[in-house]
């Protein structure tokens, strides 16, 4: 175990206590993880969202060994005041990580490094440690998982009777994709291992996940089960650290000689494949309030045999049961709940099309032309702005060396070319910046925007937000090697930045990030100078449909939409120079889409190419003032 960490403050939402969960369901997964993780590194906070909470309340109910404290949302640091809960911050610190996802990720990280014989901790994050990483606004499985469901199980339990009839979709979206084909790393070797005990007839020995499995396994325990699975037998054997039986590790040569085509698909055992993830976790206090209600009304689960299964298998997991103890959470086993009358069954298929994944086909045949000529027939074409200041640049030689983008593992080439791109954006920054405001920037990365902008205007203040972690650790080294006090960083995805700011800015923020930057700065009624990258990457979401301006919907579908921003992409510098003239168009139009979108929340938008155009194959940016 590793002494001397430093004191982190973990910040959690309170609204109200139902049965054995606090809510949000968001606080109760964060203090169900801690207590599987049995880690005591952070000082927990309770933030009511109401007036007159009181401590006993609050407490009685929470982890028995962990110590929680009541705190006002006046009283927490400012930059968490910024931030949607949960948040974690270092005592006294200007770093502040927010979202569930990213404060889970976060526990896990430190439980590993503070003490590295938990590697079944560290296991959580998944294959490459990528479970949960990518934001929900392009993760369909990270929404589910971060927001619908516990949305979901909320609105549930607190609606009225009559209103609670149905299984929420987004539950029953989960029942579906539990029941879809695993694909994991090196699953040829497994779906060929599953065909020869297929052929076979073998039996693998698994935990027992029925009605009389009431006691968790202990590291070498293995029950023998009828229904056991190949599937099954890997996950626990890698959870109980063992090895795979060795029938299961030889492959007969007609095996090895059988076509993938051929070969069986893998069942799920867990939420996302066969491995225990953090998913599971955020995933099981929600379907445990649900399944508690469902059982509190008398309903039955015959319809949802997947998520029924998953939930029973859960809890043999080590260390599950000992955590819901701690939490006070009452595991139910399920086999009592699953007979029910056959009128009382529902179409578990039916899912709301707004909650599946677009399928629109989004390989498109054929060029823009089409598409360009007719925008020019309705009279729309590329119109760019003069550039304000295109001689306009910074004396990067006189600056510290921290404050410029070669200080990083850059070329001396590329590193030219950001100062470029720099030179666009600080000067338009600094044309429309007053003494006090606050500057957000936005997908910030390493911080070459937002740390040029604090050291050249120590009266503002300067926020960067970003979901990569490294990237934000080397901004805040650079900041700290030139001392600066005006800037903070927030590792979280956008959606959970909620603070109010006069200037938001984004270098390169890849497809939707540039629409989400948008909607930020349009909902703060903020000024913004903002540079699109990776056109191609744009699609319809949850939140943003395209085309965004009422112009161009009026003309253009979907479809015809994202030829101009598949095509968009078409601007590398080895590409023939009518193609890359054509891809400029292209960018031209979907930026002008987007800034006609934002003058009709009364702004007044230019966009501009950068100078010199050589900068960057994404050269566009748009310059948006309130009116």
């Amino acid at each position: 175990m590793k002494d001397n960490v430093a004191e982190e403050h973990l910040y959690l939402a309170f609204s109200h206590q139902y049965r054995d969960s606090i809510f949000p369901l968001h606080t109760s997964i964060s203090l169900f993880l801690l207590s599987y993780c049995d880690c005591k590194l952070f000082k927990v906070f309770l933030v009511p969202t109401g007036e007159d909470v009181g401590d006993q309340c609050v407490t009685k109910n929470l982890a028995g060994d962990l110590e929680v404290h009541l705190i006002s949302r006046c009283q927490l640091p400012v930059v968490v005041q910024s931030c949607n809960l949960p948040a974690v911050v270092v005592k006294g610190d200007k770093f502040c990580r927010a979202g569930l996802s990213v404060v889970l990720r976060h526990i896990i990280q430190k439980t590993f490094e503070a003490d590295p014989s938990k590697k079944d901790v560290l296991e959580l994050l998944g294959f490459k440690k990528t479970c949960l990483k990518a934001c929900a606004e392009v993760s369909q499985w990270t929404r589910l998982c971060e927001i619908s469901i516990p949305l979901a199980v909320e609105r549930f339990l607190t609606a009225s009777p009559e209103h609670c009839q149905a299984i929420p979709p987004d539950i029953l979206l989960f029942e579906r994709k539990l029941g879809e084909p695993v694909r994991v790393h090196n699953d040829d070797k497994i779906r060929r291992q599953k065909l020869q005990q297929q052929k076979a007839g073998a039996k693998a020995g698994v935990p027992v996940l029925g009605e009389e499995a009431t006691e968790e396994l202990k590291p070498g325990e293995v029950h023998e089960h009828p229904s056991s699975s190949l599937e099954l037998s890997v996950a626990f054997s890698k959870l109980l650290a063992q090895e795979a039986p060795d029938a299961i590790n030889r492959e007969a040569p007609h095996i090895r000689r059988t076509k993938t085509s051929d070969l069986p698909l893998l069942d799920h055992v867990f939420a996302e494949g066969l491995y225990f993830t953090v998913a599971d976790l955020v995933l099981l206090p929600c379907i445990h309030q649900f399944l508690v209600s469902i059982k509190k009304q008398g309903k039955y689960l015959v319809n949802l045999p997947l998520i029924s299964s998953w939930y029973q298998r859960v809890q043999e997991v080590p260390g599950v049961k000992k955590a819901a103890a701690k939490c006070n959470m009452e595991l139910l086993q399920l086999p009592k709940l699953m007979s029910a009358p056959e009128e009382q069954l529902q179409d578990s298929a039916s899912v709301p099309d707004e909650l599946e994944e677009d399928h629109e086909d989004s390989h498109f045949i054929g060029g823009p032309r089409p598409t360009m000529t007719k925008l020019m027939e309705n009279g729309i074409e590329v119109k760019f702005s003069p550039h304000p200041s295109p001689s306009w640049t910074l004396d990067w030689t006189s600056l510290p060396s921290a404050v410029s983008p070669g200080e990083g593992k850059m070329s001396r080439d590329r590193a030219l070319r950001k100062q470029q791109q720099l030179n666009n954006l600080v000067a338009a920054v600094t044309k429309i910046a007053k003494p006090g405001d606050s500057i957000v920037d936005f997908c910030s990365g390493g911080g070459h925007v937002g740390i040029v902008l604090a050291y050249l205007m120590p009266s503002c203040q300067v926020v960067l937000i970003e979901n990569k972690e490294l990237s934000l650790i080397r901004a805040k080294d650079r900041s700290d090697e030139l001392g600066l006090n005006n800037i903070w960083f927030i590792q979280a995805n956008l959606d959970y930045f909620n603070g109010t700011f006069n200037i938001g800015v984004a270098l390169h923020a890849c497809g939707v990030a540039t629409d989400m930057v948008l909607e930020h700065c349009l909902r703060a009624r903020a000024a913004f100078v903002i540079s699109p990258c990776c056109y191609g990457f744009i699609q319809n979401t949850v939140k943003f449909k395209y085309p965004r301006s009422h112009q161009f919907k009026e003309i253009l579908s979907y479809k015809e939409h994202m030829i101009l921003c598949r095509f968009a992409d078409q601007t590398a510098v080895q590409l023939p120079p009518e193609r890359r003239l054509i891809g400029k168009q292209c960018m031209g139009l979907v930026d002008l889409d987007r800034a006609w979108a934002a003058e009709e929340h009364n702004y007044s938008v230019q966009v501009i190419s950068m100078e010199p155009e050589s900068c960057s194959p994404k050269n566009n940016m748009f310059v948006g003032i309130p009116t």
